[in-house]
C-alpha cells in the first residue's frame, strides 16, 4: 500500500511511516491534509494527536471548521477552515491493509501576523524630561519592532525594540513617533504615541520699523512656546491696551501685532513684546522711528532696561501666582 500525508499542490512520496516537512500556514486561511491510498486500503482514520477526527466517512470530530474532502477515490484529506493556533501540531493519516497497519505523520505550523497589543498612551512633558515609550507586539514568528520620528523637519528611524528612553528631551523631539512591528505574514502593523514637548516662550522675530507720520504703522512680535504665549506690549513702562491711544493689539497663535492707525510724533520710541507661558517669560525691545532716524534694524531684540527687568520679574510673579 502507499500512504501520504502532504498539502495541496506537492507530490506524493512513497514509503511506510515516515514524517513529513511541516505545512505551514497563516491563522484565518484553510490548511488542506492530503492522504493517498490504493485500492487495498480496508480501514483508514484521520486523527491529531489523540484524538478521533474522521475514520472512513464518519466524523468524530465536532469542531465544524474540519471536515472530509471528497476529491477522489484514491485519496482521503481533509480541510481544516478558518486555522487558528489550537490547530497546530500532529496530525496522522492512519490505515489498514492486508491487515498491516501504517501511518503518516505532519506538524501543521500557524503562522499569526505581527500586531501590537499594548503602547504608551500620548505623553505632555515639560522640557528637560525624561520619556520612556513602550510598544508590545505579538505573533509568529516573533515580530520586529522598530520606531521612526516624524517631524516638521522630516521622518527617521530612531531605534529598534520594544522601548524608546529620551532623557533631558527638547522641543525639537517633539512629535509623533512610530512603532512599527512586522514578521513578514502580512502587512506592517503601525501605532503612533504623540509626545509634546512643553518650553518657555522664545521670541524669533521682532524686528524694528519705520514709517512716516499719518501712515500706518505695525509691529511685529512672535513667539515659539508651548503652551502658546501670551503676550503684551508696553511703551517704557506703561502697558497699551487694544483700542486705548489709537492702537489695536491682535493675537493670533504664535504672533502678536501692534499696528498704529495714524502715526504721530508721540508714537515713535521704544516699545517692549512680552511674551508668558506657564513655564517663563521673555522680552524684546522693537523701535518705531521716523524717516532719517538713526535705528538697529539688525538688532530688534534688544536688551532690556534696568527698569523693565524689575517690571518683567514683577510678571513673572504674577504668572507663577496664576497657575
Amino acid at each position: 500500500a502507499l500512504l501520504f500525508l502532504v498539502p495541496a499542490g506537492v507530490p506524493a512520496r512513497s514509503g511506510e511511516s515516515y514524517l513529513k516537512d511541516n505545512i505551514t500556514v497563516r491563522q484565518g486561511d484553510s490548511a488542506v491534509l492530503k492522504c493517498n491510498v490504493d485500492n487495498k486500503v480496508s480501514r483508514v482514520a484521520w486523527l491529531n494527536r489523540t484524538t478521533i477526527l474522521f475514520t472512513g466517512n464518519e466524523k468524530w470530530s465536532l469542531d465544524p471548521r474540519v471536515v472530509l474532502l471528497n476529491t477522489a477515490v484514491t485519496e482521503y484529506s481533509i480541510k481544516i477552515i478558518n486555522v487558528n493556533l489550537y490547530d497546530e501540531g500532529p496530525y496522522v493519516c492512519s490505515i489498514l491493509t492486508n491487515k498491516k497497519p501504517e501511518s503518516t505523520k505532519v506538524h501543521l505550523i500557524v503562522q499569526v501576523p505581527a500586531r501590537i497589543v499594548n503602547i504608551s498612551t500620548d505623553v505632555s512633558v515639560n522640557e528637560g524630561s525624561n520619556v520612556s515609550l513602550m510598544c508590545l507586539a505579538i505573533g509568529r514568528p516573533e515580530p520586529s519592532i522598530f520606531w521612526k520620528f516624524r517631524s516638521s523637519k522630516g521622518n527617521r528611524i530612531i531605534t529598534e525594540g520594544e522601548y524608546v528612553e529620551m532623557t533631558g528631551i527638547t522641543k525639537d523631539m517633539s512629535g509623533s513617533y512610530d512603532c512599527i512591528t512586522s514578521n513578514d505574514i502580512s502587512p506592517p502593523d503601525v501605532r503612533t504615541v504623540q509626545v509634546t514637548v512643553n518650553y518657555p516662550p522664545v521670541i524669533s522675530r521682532a524686528r524694528s520699523t519705520g514709517t512716516a507720520v499719518g501712515q500706518k504703522g505695525v509691529l511685529w512680535c512672535e513667539a515659539s512656546a508651548i503652551p502658546l504665549a501670551d503676550f503684551q506690549w508696553y511703551k517704557g513702562e506703561r502697558r497699551l491696551f487694544n483700542g486705548l491711544n489709537r492702537v489695536k493689539i491682535e493675537n493670533k497663535g504664535k504672533q502678536s501685532m501692534l499696528t498704529f492707525f495714524n502715526v504721530s510724533e508721540e508714537d515713535y520710541g521704544n516699545y517692549t513684546c512680552v511674551a508668558m507661558n506657564t513655564l517663563g517669560i521673555t522680552n524684546a525691545s522693537i523701535i518705531l522711528y521716523g524717516p532719517g532716524a538713526i535705528h538697529d534694524v539688525n538688532n530688534a531684540a534688544l536688551l532690556p532696561t534696568s527698569s523693565f527687568l524689575l517690571l518683567t520679574l514683577v510678571l513673572t510673579l504674577s504668572v507663577l501666582c496664576k497657575f
